[in-house]
């Protein structure tokens, strides 16, 4: 078999492969985003298929840059470099001995087993005879391995479609729907656990995220910014690249300070910056806030904190995290990479400026009194407009 000068991939979806008539709109957004991240890969990159399998030739050389933008990618649930031949016998025997010989020596000793899928029934064999068939054939051909149907060490899959398409590797997409398809969002993203987790949450039902941050120099520190900015760089493989917004809030908090009681404090912070994401959502064409805010979690998280909160914009707020407990999100922050940057010592303004004693069941008509007391929404247009943006690529 003569060695391509590309290298190929099949990807699966999962989600995707249920949607009816509008599929074919989920699957070209799928195939645009992997495309744009992928714009850098020398000689480029195609992507073929549909109805839950896409086949992405990629030039040699790329396999790690590949590799990342699928494991990062909604709307993929596996991806596997794979060969694929002619649908003959001979041809699938000899891509099984090639597959089998590249692996590492050790796993050669090792148990294994062949599952194979025929959607083609024009096939002579059927899935158990061809895979038996494969089976016998690696046994004679390496026979330090052995059969485990059960618990075996390696896997070699073979589908039987268009062409015959054999893998063994099996690498994990983040599933959920393609970002883009559900619209754009403005995420308030603070230098904490939650936000970050509930902004991937969002992306990965389709959401393309802007995301805010509220800076009050010198209150805040230079690296309690920069940490906000590692965690945009650590998320934007995820949410197809993102662009941030530093919003100078020391105006605001000062008018809060000055005109406020200290129990309301907090309150008015979250309600002024719902109040300016709302503003850059809309020179953004975002159509939504997302918040990483989960009930009961800290006392501008009641129910009537976040009636009051919510109450001073007219887009739709998502709390992707409302739900869960701080073990749960932790484990995710985990697991998508932001924890340990999310924990580092620089505390956020909400931090910084919280009350000893905050208001835990605020009266809606008082909090909504104060905020027009306050009469900042000539300091919130001008925080708004003030704004420095930055964009996070999602790849190459």
């Amino acid at each position: 078999m003569q060695e391509s000068p590309e290298s190929l991939y099949l990807i699966k979806v999962g989600e995707i492969a249920l949607k009816g008539e509008n599929r074919s709109f989920f699957e070209a957004k799928l195939r645009q985003n992997i495309r744009r991240k992928l714009r850098g890969a020398a000689g480029g990159v195609s992507i073929t298929g549909g109805n839950g399998r896409f086949l992405l030739r990629a030039p040699r050389g790329a396999e790690d840059e590949v590799r990342q933008v699928l494991s990062t990618t909604f709307g993929i649930t596996s991806y596997s470099a794979t060969l694929r031949t002619e649908k003959q016998i001979d041809e699938i025997s000899r891509a099984a001995r090639e597959l089998a010989a590249s692996l590492e020596p050790s796993l050669l000793a090792e148990s294994f087993k062949v599952e194979a899928r025929r959607s083609d029934k024009s096939f002579p064999l059927n899935s158990y005879q061809l895979a038996s068939a494969l089976g016998r054939l690696l046994l004679d051909e390496f026979p330090s391995l052995r059969v485990d149907v059960h618990g075996p060490r390696w896997i070699l899959n073979v589908e039987i479609r268009e062409k015959a398409f054999l893998y063994i590797d099996r690498g994990e997409g983040p599933g959920g729907l393609p970002v883009g398809c559900a619209g754009r969002g403005m995420l308030l993203l603070s230098g904490g656990i939650d936000s970050p987790v509930a902004g991937y949450l969002m992306a990965k039902r389709g959401l393309h995220l802007d995301a805010v941050y509220f800076h009050t120099y010198p209150y805040t520190s230079e690296q309690a910014e920069e940490k906000v900015k590692t965690l945009v760089g650590l998320l934007a493989p995820y949410l197809g690249g993102v662009n941030l917004l530093v919003v100078p809030f020391t105006p605001c908090q000062m008018r809060i300070r000055e005109r406020a009681p200290a129990e309301e404090t907090t309150l008015l912070m979250r309600a002024c910056m719902m109040r300016i994401a709302e503003i850059l959502a809309a020179r953004r064409r975002a159509g939504s806030l997302v918040t990483g805010e989960a009930l009961s979690q800290v006392a501008s998280q009641t129910p009537e904190s976040i009636r009051f909160t919510g109450s001073v914009t007219n887009l739709p707020v998502f709390r992707p995290l409302i739900g869960l407990d701080k073990e749960e999100i932790i484990a995710m922050a985990r697991r998508i990479g932001t924890f340990e940057t999310s924990i580092l010592p620089y505390d956020d303004c909400c931090a910084l400026f919280a009350p000893k004693h905050p208001l835990i069941r605020p009266d809606f008509e008082r909090m909504r009194d104060s905020f027009r007391r306050l009469e900042a929404e000539s300091l919130l247009l001008e925080a708004a407009e003030k704004a420095e943006r930055s964009f996070y690529a999602a790849g190459s």
